[in-house]
């Protein structure tokens, strides 16, 4: 088996940074991290959550960069390579896996964002609660459901016209533009949000420390973010690494995009809770911050016409951040079936989006049609919870193995200093090693534990 193959790479290392940055940044930067920080102790919760991202986040990704960047080629590819036993190959194979099934229920939730910035460009999305209230009902009921599943294969239609360009012409060119874009939007959103009446209120419950709520729940909280909201264990990363070029500083690289990931995190914070406290209003988490809270926010703390353009921004920022995401989990099942089945990034392409509009299809007509599903719940949180809870920390933690115990560590050593290019201290090495063999894989444990046993 040839082991690089793959003659795609980012051009630049800003394209590099910015594409791996959106496939981590996403809805649940937006949806969750505001609403979990304000529970968990505030300006407490983002210094233990700061924590656990260096040391949790960023270790496992660079992990997986080190597994992608020595493969050079598609996640099955360089798992078997890495692990030189094709049984490792498993890992590819759950990669595709974890990543269609990611996008195909992402893209509802993807679709929904679509059709409400619409109802934003409409004036649609603004008037009282009830009739907010009313619009999301109807969306995911049956009278609007066609109209939903419609959407969600339009997005993942999207998502495969940039994803077939390529890697510097599709998803580089792709990411330059809108992961700044996505940062200026809640920059934009946040100084209107902080400028209204009582928005220190907001503030001071995203920031403010309140000891009294940090317990072990904060840890674990904190500890679970840090994981997901960097797309780690699923693979993507594993895939972009393939496409470093040989001369970039993973280490670097990781630290950076933590720090992307996290401005986004807390940016969002910063636009939604100032309004929503300026108006007494509670937020959730969640798709019913998204779309109940927000419209219902916006219609009471701004005048109608800034309510309207700052509501075309908000559920525009969504579609971006939704998109960056979409693009990097279809990328995992193109690279790999485009090299496995030896063709066109278009046919593999085509594959991958056949397969995810038909399950997101079914995933969005789930919410009316309880019998798509198991166990009692839609098809779409059967996926979100078997991808979460199960893919996810497999991914993780067998990679977390793989570079700790199986690789060579003269091989690991050639991605973390790039050849030679980059020098790490004795003490630093041994930190990141200490991490990857026992810290990692023990808190990705708690973390498997915890969600398949302690949580609905």
């Amino acid at each position: 088996m040839k082991a690089d193959i793959n003659k795609n790479f980012f051009a630049t290392q800003i394209g590099s940074i910015l594409a791996t940055a959106g496939s981590a940044v996403g809805l649940g930067n937006i949806w969750r991290f505001p609403t979990v920080t304000g529970q968990n102790g505030g300006a407490e919760f983002i210094l233990i959550y700061l924590f656990f991202n260096v040391f949790l986040g960023v270790t496992c990704m660079m992990t997986e960069f080190i597994v992608g960047r020595n493969g050079a080629s598609n996640p099955l590819r360089a798992y078997i390579k890495a692990g030189n036993n094709k049984s490792w190959g498993i890992m590819g194979i759950l990669a595709i896996l974890c990543g269609s099934l990611i996008l195909s229920f992402y893209s509802v939730v993807a679709g929904w964002c679509v059709y409400y910035l619409y109802l934003a460009i409409t004036g649609g999305v603004l008037g009282s609660f009830d009739h907010i209230q009313s619009t999301f009902s109807a969306l995911i009921g049956e009278k609007d459901i066609y109209i939903c599943c419609a959407i969600s294969v339009f997005f993942v239609i999207i998502t495969h016209v940039i994803v077939v360009q390529g890697v510097q012409k599709g998803i580089e060119r792709a990411a330059k533009y809108m992961v700044p874009m996505l940062i200026l939007l809640l920059i934009a959103l946040g100084v209107a949000s902080s400028s209204l009446p009582g928005a220190w209120r907001g503030l001071e419950f995203l920031f403010k420390p309140d000891f009294s709520k940090v317990t072990m729940h904060t840890f674990y909280e904190a500890m679970s973010m840090a994981f997901f909201s960097l797309s780690l264990g699923t693979a993507c990363l594993v895939t972009y690494a393939s496409y470093f070029r040989k001369d970039a500083n993973i280490g670097k690289f990781a630290l950076q995009i933590s720090i992307i990931d996290v401005v986004v995190a807390i940016l969002a914070g910063i636009t939604i809770f100032p309004a929503a406290f300026s108006v007494g209003v509670e937020p959730d988490a969640g798709p019913s911050l998204i779309f109940l809270t927000i419209p219902n926010v916006f219609t009471q703390a701004f005048s109608p016409t800034a309510g309207y353009y700052l509501s075309i921004l908000f559920y525009f920022l969504l579609v971006l951040a939704a998109l960056t995401s979409t693009i990097s989990m279809h990328e995992i099942g193109t690279s790999l079936l485009s090299q496995e089945m030896k063709t066109s990034r278009t046919v593999a392409g085509t594959l991958v989006t056949i397969f995810c509009c038909i399950m997101g299809t079914l995933c969005a007509l789930s919410f009316s049609h309880p019998n798509i599903g198991v166990m009692g719940s839609t098809l779409f949180d059967n996926l979100d919870s078997v991808t979460s809870k199960v893919f996810m920390p497999i991914g993780a933690f067998a990679t977390c193995m793989l570079v700790g115990w199986v690789m060579s560590r003269k091989t690991v050593m050639r991605q973390l200093t790039s050849n030679n290019r980059y020098a790490w201290s004795r003490p630093t090495l041994r930190t990141f090693f200490f991490l990857v063999k026992f810290v990692c894989p023990i808190l990705i444990g708690i973390i498997f534990v915890v969600n398949i046993f302690f949580t609905n």
